[in-house]
Order: C-alpha cells, then structure tokens, then sequence
C-alpha cells in the first residue's frame, strides 16, 4: 500500500471522513490542507444516479464558470474565409484548416487545449478523429465546439468554459478553479457546474439524482459533500 506523505497526512486529519460537509466548508478544508509548494486546481467529483451505458442517461454538456478556471486555455480553431478571420479577432490561438489538419496528422502535433470548427470543416477534421477523439479534443456539437459562431465559442472556452460529461462509473469529473482563489469563488464555480449538471438530468434517470459529492485538489486529500444542501444552494444560486 501506497504510504502517503507527512505533508498530506496532516492535511488530512482535521477532515472527518465520515462526515458530509456543506460545500462551503468542504472547500475550504480541502484548500486549507491543499499540500505543495505550486498552485493545485481544485476538482469536484459528482457521482449520479444513472447508468452511462444506457444512451438516453448519458450526462454531459457545458458550463462557463463564473471565475474562470484559473488556466489560460490555448484554443484551436479549424475555419476559413471570414470565419478564420472571426476566431482570430476573438482570440483563437491557432486558426486554419487542411494545414493544420496535416500537421496534427503528419506530426502528432497538439499544442493546444481545445478545438472548434466550423461545419464545413468537419468532414476534414475527421481524418484527425483517431488522433483527437481520445484526448478529448474532437469538437462536437452538442457542446457547442461545432459551430458557425465560432468567435462566441473562443470566447467562452478562454472565460473559463468547462465541458463535462459522465464516466463509464457514473461519475463527473471536472475543474472549479485554482486552491488561490479562495473559498467564496470556488464555491460560486462549484455551484455553476452542479447547476448545469442538475439541468442536464435526463428525463430517464430515477430516484436520487445526486448520490454523493466530493471535493479536492490535485495533490490534497478528498472532502465529502452533502448532496442536499449543495443542490439547494445550487439551485438558488442559478435562480
């Protein structure tokens, strides 16, 4: 068994594994004892009531978080003409389109974060689909990386744009921030993800949606939720 670090160990003993805490107190414990000299992200992790190998129970969509996700996201745009021109004044990092196409193909080449096309591109970038579907990177429209807007979606991937989508567990994972933001605008990102989350229950997922939460940082101990009262301060937060 894997021993873990003084560093952690003492983070870890002012936290009750048996409790659920309020999310506001879970994160601040979780960042209180975030162990490191370098500025860790804080994740959450939300375990559903849904079976993820039935089609119509898979969860998954976008939110953008109010405070950003403390990350500068380096953005691909694959698009011509005046669309090429609208991802650039929007600040894409990289636009282009078969170029670019072959030279993720010819070298492997992924110095980016995220990716969005136009429609027209699509059937270009899916010569690349072995080298970015499993990476997470194939743009798709149900969240809105396939599209004619394509300054509208640059412009919220770099406002902190987070795409979530459940495992093969049942699980979303997803990033809130960084450990320097403190309690209040982790917890109003947290509240953001849960609520876009909740809107996406699909309509055939029964009983209690939300079967736990819990939150952490990169190299910190992990910190349950209860369930209930973040999805009340949730749902009056979007209200």
């Amino acid at each position: 068994m894997a021993q873990h670090s003084k560093r952690y160990r003492g983070a870890a003993e002012p936290i009750d594994r048996d409790k659920r805490y309020p999310l506001a107190e879970a994160v601040a414990l979780a960042i209180g004892g975030s162990p490191g000299k370098f500025d860790q992200t804080a994740e959450i992790a939300i375990r559903l009531n849904v079976d993820p190998r039935q089609a119509d129970q898979n969860v998954r969509g976008t939110v953008v978080l109010p405070n950003g996700i403390g990350k500068s996201q380096r953005v691909l745009v694959f698009a011509k003409g005046e669309k090429a021109k609208e991802a650039e004044a929007a600040g894409a990092d990289f636009v282009g389109a078969e170029d670019l196409v072959k030279k993720i193909q010819e070298e492997t080449w992924l110095d980016f974060d995220k990716v969005v096309a136009t429609p027209d591109m699509m059937a270009q970038v899916g010569r690349i689909g072995k080298v970015l579907g499993p990476r997470g990177l194939m743009p798709n429209p149900k969240v809105g990386t396939v599209t004619m807007d394509v300054a509208k979606s640059v412009k919220e991937i770099k406002a902190g744009k987070v795409e979530f989508r459940v495992d093969k567990a049942g699980i979303v994972h997803a990033p809130i921030g960084k450990a320097s933001f403190g309690v209040d605008k982790l917890v109003e990102n947290a509240q953001a993800l849960l609520a876009a989350v909740l809107r996406a229950k699909p309509a055939a997922a029964k009983g209690n949606y939300l079967r736990s939460i819990g939150v952490s940082t990169t190299m910190g101990p992990g910190v349950k939720v209860d369930p209930l009262e973040a999805r009340t301060a949730a749902t009056a937060a979007a209200a």
